[in-house]
């Protein structure tokens, strides 16, 4: 099968560092198709950037030309552009390749070298402001060229990093209101955001779907010549593959990550970075993404937690009763409708009786899994669960972000054990960020429980889930049969979560679902001891398949990933 096609319009560089070379680097370690277009020529090494001379728009022209009739893009990244003229006519062929079908955009403004040599003027600004960015499904500056972008319409921005430093997220809004897409103001290349002692490289995303600081240890190394490039053109790939912007951004972090972990010395100066396949299978790369637009991140919870097992979700105690006595010890109650009919007082407001039954139906579920030594996981409320005495519990991401920092801080500090869904790369990152006992990866096959827009994640993306997450994982959605209870444990997860696969007595159904579990686990353990070859070869992870439409009709057919 074809790879998907991206154009990078870009320049030279002919230390071999940055510009179309890193591009290159970055699109095979995608698998992607990288068609390199010369919009400027440099001459520079390892030390400075000696001449920069733009390509003729002639020339730019006819190697747009001759690509859009052989091999249209799905994607274009532009870098160093080198002109008014050259801004125009990238602007033109987006408009007309858009005529045919849906082509993302991917803006690396290359305004100046980390030399010091300026690339652009104000008229270029100008140009890039009003023709780029309107365009733009995903803009990458770092905070210099942030507030470069932005002098042009904002009389309140100044030349200098000062201004706005302390508010990042304001200016990306200001960017995304000047009509990019998606902005992702890299941070790399600053200590000024560096707030913990791991000296993290934060970058602030704000997309469709997430906003948040992408966090990860700074890489310590002078070597890191190309690096914007890697990043803006490990973005264009990742849409290519059929990502929304916030997980392409996650696998744009990841890749350049490891590119500057293999960055090494060419001449004497900053040596270039190197994009390598395999990126997306080391769980060391993996970055947290916070919030809000606060930077925290809870500490590392400790690794000693049982596996869940068969887990449980019913929706009353007297379900909580049944689970238990047929031997599940893991559960969560989860309740979402107030049952009034069942009020014993009708006198009372309807708020009351709910809140007095579901206290109840807590308590009993709470008593009857401490007399049977079960964790208990309460879905939602979680100020009833500490109070009443819960193990734990389990939140959604809405309902996370609704707490605010002061309600997540106060959640983390209740020790309640935490349980967080996640159905993309950013959410799964998220979760990351508050330390949880766990985290659920699905919806793994279709379901009805819940109308959402994820696509199933499959079995593939279980076992990435499983080995990237950092903390244990449960499998939850669409399991309704004993074999994909022993297909989900086989992937070794901590835990399958069932919900409709109880049926109405748990007493028949959970010795039936046990027995599955039980040879899920033995199947892995049998690759791991006895067959290591065909389980080494197993642990070589693909990239996780796209679980939400990115929008745009990129999303390449089935089984083009790498």
């Amino acid at each position: 099968m074809r790879p998907p096609v991206i154009w990078s319009i870009a320049g030279t560089d002919s230390g071999g560092g940055a510009g179309l070379a890193a591009d290159q680097r970055a699109a095979d370690a995608f698998g992607v198709h990288l068609c390199t277009v010369v919009a400027a020529v440099t001459a520079q090494n390892s030390h400075s950037v000696a001449r920069i001379e733009p390509l003729p728009v002639a020339w730019l022209d006819a190697q747009l030309e001759a690509l859009a009739a052989d091999m249209p893009p799905l994607v274009i990244k532009t870098g160093l552009l080198g002109g008014v003229a050259q801004v125009e006519c990238v602007a033109r062929w987006v408009d007309l390749l858009r005529r045919e079908r849906p082509v993302a955009l991917v803006v690396d403004p290359v305004l100046g070298a980390s030399t010091g040599a300026q690339f652009a003027d104000a008229a270029v600004l100008r140009a890039y402001r009003d023709l780029l960015l309107p365009r733009a499904t995903v803009v990458t500056p770092n905070l210099h060229e942030a507030h470069r972008l932005l002098e042009a319409h904002d009389s309140g921005l100044g030349d200098s990093d000062d201004a706005g430093r302390s508010d990042v997220p304001a200016l990306a809004r200001r960017l995304r209101a000047a009509g990019a897409a998606a902005v992702c103001i890299t941070g790399g290349d600053s200590t000024d955001h560096v707030q913990s002692a791991e000296r993290e490289a934060l970058d602030w995303i704000d997309t469709e779907h997430a906003a948040g600081w992408l966090a990860s240890p700074r890489v310590d190394t002078k070597h890191n010549h190309g690096t914007g490039c890697t990043f803006a053109s490990s973005v264009a790939a990742a849409l290519a593959l059929g990502y929304v912007a916030a997980d392409a951004l996650v696998l744009a972090k990841m890749a350049t990550t490891q590119a500057l972990r293999g960055g090494h010395a060419a001449g004497a100066g900053a040596g270039p970075v190197m994009a390598l396949p395999g990126f997306h299978a080391d769980p060391a790369l993996l970055p947290r993404m916070s919030w809000g637009e606060a930077a925290c991140f809870a500490a590392p919870r400790r690794s000693d937690d049982p596996l869940l097992g068969l887990y449980a979700i019913v929706d009353s105690a007297e379900r909580v009763r049944q689970v238990l006595a047929a031997g599940v010890r893991s559960v969560q109650l989860r309740i979402k409708t107030p049952p009034l009919s069942d009020a014993a007082n009708p006198a009372q407001a309807p708020d009351a009786r709910w809140t007095a039954l579901l206290r109840d139906e807590i308590a009993r579920s709470v008593a009857a899994c401490r007399a049977a030594k079960a964790e208990l996981f309460i879905n939602d409320h979680w100020a009833l669960a500490q109070e009443l005495g819960a193990s734990g519990v389990h939140l959604g991401q809405e309902d996370l972000l609704a707490l605010g920092e002061a309600g997540r801080g106060e959640l983390l500090r209740s020790g309640l054990a935490l349980g967080i869904s996640s159905h993309s790369l950013w959410e799964l990152c998220r979760t990351r960020a508050l330390a949880p006992r766990y985290v659920a990866c699905g919806p793994v096959w279709p379901t009805l429980t819940k109308d959402m827009p994820w696509r199933p994640q499959g079995l593939d993306n279980l076992r990435w889930w499983n080995a990237m997450a950092g903390a244990p994982v449960v499998a939850i959605g669409g399991i309704l049969q004993p074999g994909q209870v022993s297909e989900a444990a086989a992937c070794g997860v901590s835990g399958v979560c069932v919900v409709r696969a109880l049926g109405v007595d748990a007493t028949t159904t959970v010795p039936v679902l046990a027995t599955a579990l039980r040879e899920g686990v033995a199947t892995t353990a049998l690759k791991k001891h006895e067959r290591p070859e065909r389980a080494r070869q197993e642990s070589l992870l693909p990239l996780p398949h796209p679980s939400l439409p990115n929008g745009w009709g990129l999303a390449p057919p089935p089984g083009s990933c790498p």
